[in-house]
């Protein structure tokens, strides 16, 4: 039995998750961590990480980068691995998520997905069979609360996409800003944000005389929460190291 602390409990997906686990027999919710401490019949919730009454076996975070130095602290000092799904992270924040992953084990992904982490694979696979043949564009759609842009799914999707070109393209975010013709060594990315879209993905592969495109829509959040929770029982257990849902799938 994987005891599991949620990190956001209060959130949306936090709620959702909480839901998902009362389903499972394999896990359950010990504790919730947020900074609105409504409380569960079923489970604590606690403001901070430090004010845990008891070590859980993993805790899943969907909450806010502002709380990661707090995640990596506790999760260091009490070697409990980490399931981080949420996004925004600055450059600087998901090097500390490395540098903690010699310590403890963490599965780190911008989409919790299993579909996601399908296509960004037929991305690769793409890119590999099309090389620099084809321009590469990715358009994302999120609900109009969505703050960061572009997603970091977006993002993930890229990166699967420039490592199998040798990371020789660069990302283009702001297009109108530039009058001049697309560049041969672009991935570029756009955003839409608009009523309660939960998440789609559109990868368009565009070549002479022919357009592959490679789609993935999320028709709700209980596709992330479904992967949250099977990347936390996976982790659980786990040695220090950096993991993905590449990982988990595998493994499946």
């Amino acid at each position: 039995m994987t005891r599991i602390a949620i990190s956001g409990a209060n959130g949306r997906m936090g709620r959702v998750i909480a839901s998902l686990v009362k389903e499972r027999d394999d896990c359950k919710v010990v504790a919730g961590i947020d900074k609105i401490t409504d409380k569960y019949d079923e489970f604590p919730i606690v403001g901070s990480v430090f004010d845990l009454t008891e070590k859980p076996d993993v805790i899943i975070d969907f909450s806010h980068p502002s709380v990661l130095d707090d995640l990596l602290s506790y999760c260091k000092m009490n070697s409990v691995p980490l399931v981080i799904a949420t996004t925004g992270y600055t450059d600087e924040e998901r090097g500390k998520i490395v540098a903690a992953a010699s310590q403890v084990p963490i599965l780190f992904t911008f989409n919790m997905s299993l579909g996601i982490n399908l296509l960004a694979e037929l991305a690769r696979k793409a890119a590999q069979v099309l090389g620099s043949q084809f321009d590469v564009e990715i358009v994302e759609k999120h609900h109009n609360q969505k703050k960061d842009a572009p997603s970091g799914t977006a993002i993930m999707l890229a990166e699967a996409i420039n490592e199998e070109l040798g990371n020789s393209k660069r990302y283009i975010y702001d297009r109108h800003s530039v009058r001049q013709a697309r560049g041969r060594d672009e991935i570029g990315m756009h955003s839409v944000r608009g009523g309660t879209i939960v998440g789609e993905h559109d990868i368009i592969f565009a070549g002479h005389d022919e357009v592959i495109t490679l789609s993935h829509s999320a028709q709700s959040r209980e596709v992330f929460a479904v992967g949250a929770v099977n990347a936390a029982v996976f982790v659980s257990g786990k040695p220090a190291g950096l993991y993905s849902m590449s990982d988990l799938i595998k493994e499946g």
